[in-house]
């Protein structure tokens, strides 16, 4: 794995997107991992670590979240945001390609990831010739909205990593039955000491400022979603409550009709941990 930075560009000002790297710089098979709401690059490490034989693996911190910058402006933050940052990054990962394969982009995005995702891939000229959309569909429920705005934006304090670790656990329960070894890793990746010692989440409270600022309402995708022409691979969690199973079965008859694959005793979302996540995405990926 290697790390690195790119610069990009907001109404107020620069701010670095931080991103790391797995498998070969000349692979012309480029993979773009992106993560959710609240969470990092790093929570791509399994998923990368089984790819990087095959493909050129990169995951971005989106804007406010792991050793990204925050931005000056709070209420920035938002699809419109992110996919900026995102074309950035797909400049930089595909500059001086000396063919046309080497602009194809295939993408793996875990619910907000899937969202940036969704925008970019709808466009015309889009570099997005495969999307993997993890638990997250065309409509976002608002009471799913409600849930996350009880968390997201939060700043509590922990006096010792373990605390800051049952805190994830129970925050994040949905994620499923994950390993000790598995939710220290997402903590770690996700939590840094203050001045004073304590552990704080690793990412900008301001992200909270859009959820704040107007009344939970559901987000339709659909407009998006129907101009999508590439393969589409969907997976939810059994118990999800961001992806609805109505929502899922009629994005399998729309757009790009998307495969859909269920994974029992996970609510929103799956993190690719766990070996028959791996597989899916790698096996649609690879196919």
């Amino acid at each position: 794995m290697q790390e690195n930075h790119v610069q990009c560009i907001s109404p107020t000002g620069l701010h670095n997107m931080h991103y790391t790297e797995w498998g070969a710089r000349d692979n012309p098979r480029i993979v773009v991992c992106v993560h959710g709401l609240t969470r990092n690059c790093r929570d791509f490490d399994d998923l990368a670590r089984n790819l990087e034989n095959d493909f050129r693996v990169v995951c971005p911190d989106i804007v406010g979240r792991g050793k990204s910058s925050w931005l000056l402006d709070k209420q920035q933050y938002g699809l419109a945001q992110y996919t900026a940052d995102i074309t950035t990054l797909l400049a930089r990962v595909t500059a001086g390609a000396d063919n046309e394969s080497a602009r194809e982009i295939l993408w793996v995005g875990t619910s907000m990831g899937g969202m940036i995702g969704m925008v970019l891939s709808c466009l015309p000229q889009t570099p997005i010739r495969k999307l993997v959309l993890n638990d997250v569909g065309t409509l976002i429920p608002k009471e799913s909205l409600e849930r996350i705005g009880k968390y997201v934006g939060k700043a509590p304090a922990f006096k010792t990593i373990e605390e800051t670790i049952a805190y994830v656990r129970f925050v994040s329960a949905p994620f499923g039955p994950l390993t000790d070894a598995q939710w220290e890793h997402l903590t770690r990746h996700n939590a840094k000491q203050n001045a004073e010692g304590l552990w704080t989440m690793n990412y900008d409270p301001g992200i909270a400022a859009p959820f704040q600022k107007e009344p939970h309402v559901d987000i339709e995708m659909w407009p998006y979603y129907d101009r999508i022409t590439c393969p589409t691979l969907l997976l939810r969690g059994a118990d999800s409550d961001l992806l609805l199973k109505d929502t899922a079965l009629a994005m399998t008859q729309r757009g790009p009709k998307a495969r859909l694959v269920e994974f029992a005793g996970v609510g929103h979302a799956p993190m690719l941990m766990a070996s028959d996540q791996i597989q899916a995405v790698k096996e649609f990926l690879t196919a």
